[in-house]
């Protein structure tokens, strides 16, 4: 399928943040800094391939109590891992809150439908190791996952679980309608066509009801990525789905920074949502 420029460089956020080498480095260190907190606990396996991993880095005091939350990473499903990512869990973790992050195999050399049951056997995984529901949270492919975890239908994989083992979820800039990347340049490791881009969208999912889904943007991202978090939050309230859109400061890559603050309205909110998904299990 020929590329379309117009989308192409509404889909290059490295493009669009010409610092963004600054800001990897700067997720490096953060994340190598937080990972040495005591009580984390660090690759555990839940899959046959090296990439299927679980880092859980504790509430901060540590309470067999803690709500859980799954925080799914980005990179266009094909680049970067959990390890880069550990200090988004700093902000919850201060709130009493344990934070898991999931690593996935990648593009070219799985499908994103592969990710999409990987990040399932992760929620599978963490529900039978902790007895407790999860509310994820996701940035970017990692929203895009988010989204698909809300709208997975638990009990038709394994009868053991929740019916909402993911009864919330926080997506920060994901992609949730895949049509458009059947015509950019990445495609040629996602490997879509117009049938699994539309199978793999879950705007197009139905979503059981009673879930909680927050899609947010940054302000000064493009208009492709701030139509995607608007275009689903509208899509799922139509049906029994409490939706919520918001647009934050920063661009693709500084919107994550409030996570690793305790006090931020980003941080407040991804906690709320926790305690509540815990409250409900009581």
């Amino acid at each position: 399928m020929p590329i379309d420029p117009v989308l192409e460089k509404e889909y290059d956020n490295r493009g669009r943040v010409p610092e963004h080498p600054e800001i990897f480095v700067r997720w490096h260190r953060d994340a190598e800094a937080y990972r040495q907190t005591p009580g984390a606990q660090i690759g555990l396996s839940y899959g046959p391939s090296p990439r299927q991993t679980i880092d859980i880095l504790p509430a901060k005091p540590a309470s067999a109590a803690a709500p859980l939350a799954l925080f799914i990473h980005g990179g266009w499903w094909r680049t970067l891992a959990p390890s880069e990512f550990s200090h988004v869990a700093a902000g919850a973790n201060a709130n009493g809150v344990d934070v898991a992050l999931a690593g996935y195999d990648l593009c070219p050399n799985v499908s994103i439908a592969t990710i999409i049951e990987q990040m399932r056997a992760a929620c599978l995984f963490l529900w039978r190791r902790t007895r407790k529901r999860i509310m994820v949270f996701g940035y970017s492919a990692g929203g895009h996952l988010t989204a698909c975890m809300l709208a997975t239908d638990w009990k038709t994989l394994a009868p053991d679980v929740p019916a909402d083992l993911v009864p919330a979820a926080y997506a920060i800039s994901g992609v949730y309608d895949l049509a458009p990347l059947t015509k950019i340049s990445p495609n040629q490791d996602f490997k879509l066509d117009d049938k699994s881009a539309h199978d793999l969208s879950p705007i197009y999912w139905a979503v059981p009801n009673g879930r909680v889904f927050d899609a947010v943007v940054g302000a000064e991202e493009s208009s492709e990525f701030l139509r995607q978090s608007r275009v689903i939050a509208e899509a799922w309230k139509q049906g029994n789905v409490t939706t919520r859109y918001e647009t934050l400061p920063g661009d693709h890559f500084t919107v994550l920074d409030p996570l690793s603050d305790p006090e931020s309205a980003m941080t407040r909110r991804i906690v709320e949502l926790s305690r509540a998904v815990q409250a409900e299990a009581l």
